[in-house]
């Protein structure tokens, strides 16, 4: 048991103060938004919308991302990412204080589109500052560690949420969503303001390009859109597949997807180090993550027994945790050829594109051919993803043996 503990403190070892400052300051930010989760329930019970205006104002939400994340990438290549995190940080969390007093549903509507713009542009700038804060061999783990603070955010976050709405009301709600996110602008000023900071791997391309014309990118930025369409469905269809399906409720509901947040807590990091250790490169690894992913909604179609449930959580989980570290890391690695907040914000807005289309997609697919054949569809997906990931990797294997 000392052995196993030990083991697993060794996996975080190595990794600059630096990236430990940037994941404190990522779990405040993502503990703050809590105010996301309890949205559709502010806006119906009381705003009095109804679930259509909800779905459009949840629309102007994505489309807010989308913009924020490309904005963030292109603002960062020209003004730094210590700048854009500090910008982001510091409006959306007055943007979280604001909406509160916003009423009617279009100015509503622009609030939540200009606050995700804010929010959003943190994204693509964190992940090149996390690039330059973390020496080449540590980058995949130090990605671990941003994974681990955002999904301990997101964890903590909904539980203080629902205290403080029962407390105080949704009020309180915002005054502490918007606190925190300023509170956490002002600790990126006082301990990674350039000045104090070492400075890990500094990238620097006198001739950069564009990602958008790096063909073999967007043949991976794609494969990222499938992983994602995939991925999101455990956070719209499948929990409805669960209840409609086998009766869970939403108590039951809840403990199968804590522990998916409780597995990466627990396995991550060290199943990150043991895989860096091995002789397979990121494309490989990020292809068995899909497979797994995949293989998660297959089990659901092959069988009718309760425990199905949990094998598919597991797998979707160790699907997770092997695809998003080495596919951020291999995002990271190949922004080095151009400017790196166009790189890393499409590789964030892959993500988004999939939040914006794959709920509804995936609606519309349950409503229309059910939810075994749904299912078999993802699983297809996965393997399209996988097929592109092995055309990437030999396209880059040709390149690198006609290169002089």
């Amino acid at each position: 048991m000392r052995h196993l503990y030990y083991s697993y403190l060794k996996a975080f070892g190595g990794l600059s103060k630096e990236v430990w400052w940037l994941a404190l300051i990522t779990l405040i930010n993502r503990a703050g938004t809590m105010v996301i989760p309890f949205l559709s329930l502010y806006l119906t019970q009381n705003l009095g919308f109804t679930l259509e205006n909800v779905g459009y104002l949840m629309s102007a939400f994505g489309l807010g991302s989308l913009l924020g994340t490309w904005l963030g990438g292109r603002l960062t290549d020209l003004f730094g990412y210590y700048k854009i995190m500090f910008v982001s940080l510091l409006f959306s969390g007055l943007m979280f204080i604001g909406l509160q007093w916003l009423s009617g549903f279009w100015f509503i509507c622009g609030g939540i589109f200009v606050l995700m713009v804010f929010a959003d542009a943190f994204r693509p700038a964190s992940f090149v500052a996390l690039s330059a804060y973390s020496k080449p061999e540590n980058k995949t783990r130090s990605i671990t560690l941003i994974r681990l603070a955002i999904n301990l955010g997101f964890s903590a976050g909904p539980a203080l949420g629902g205290i403080i709405i029962s407390s105080i009301g949704y009020f309180g709600l915002f005054w502490v969503d918007g606190t925190t996110c300023i509170l956490a602008s002002l600790l990126l000023l006082l301990v990674l303001h350039p000045k104090k900071v070492r400075i890990q791997d500094n990238i620097i391309n006198e001739k950069p390009i564009s990602a958008y014309r790096d063909t073999s990118y967007i043949l991976f930025i794609v494969s990222m859109m499938l992983f994602g369409c995939m991925f999101v469905q455990y956070f719209s269809t499948i929990p409805l597949f669960y209840n409609n399906a086998f009766g869970l409720s939403e108590f039951q509901i809840g403990l199968l997807l804590a522990m998916n947040g409780f597995l990466i807590f627990a396995f991550e990091m060290p199943l990150v180090k043991f895989m860096e250790s091995g002789s397979w490169g990121k494309l490989t690894h990020v292809s068995v993550g899909l497979l797994l992913m995949g293989l998660s909604f297959l089990v659901l179609v092959i069988s009718n027994w309760s425990g199905i449930l949990i094998l598919g959580m597991i797998l979707m989980t160790w699907g997770e945790m092997i695809a998003f570290p080495f596919s951020n890391s291999y995002a990271m690695e190949r922004a080095r050829r151009g400017n790196a907040g166009e790189y890393m914000a499409l590789y964030s807005m892959a993500f988004s594109v999939s939040h914006i289309f794959a709920h509804n997609l995936g609606m519309r697919s349950i409503d229309a051919y059910g939810y075994r054949l749904t299912w078999f569809i993802a699983f297809l997906i996965s393997i399209l993803g996988i097929l592109l990931l092995l055309r990437l990797h030999h396209k880059t294997k040709i390149l690198k043996q006609t290169s002089p």
